[in-house]
């Protein structure tokens, strides 16, 4: 075995593990969409495309405090 058989199974081996690694944390992402709060902030992405004055916000705040 010579060196650029190595590198050829390190190389393929890094992409293996990458590509689990991406594919587990893209599941991770849309398993998870709430955060332990209860807040789904998924809601937020669109802030960047809706940022107008005249839109409607993204979360109602209300004036009442929870107790």
């Amino acid at each position: 075995m010579n060196i650029a058989e190595l590198q050829a199974y390190g190389y393929f081996a890094l992409i293996v593990f990458l590509a689990v690694g991406l594919y587990g944390y893209i599941y991770h992402l849309y398993s998870k969409k709430k955060n332990a709060d209860g807040v789904d902030y998924e809601q937020y992405s669109n802030m960047a495309l809706h940022d107008e004055i005249d839109d409607t916000p993204v979360a109602s705040v209300s004036d009442d405090k929870k107790k």
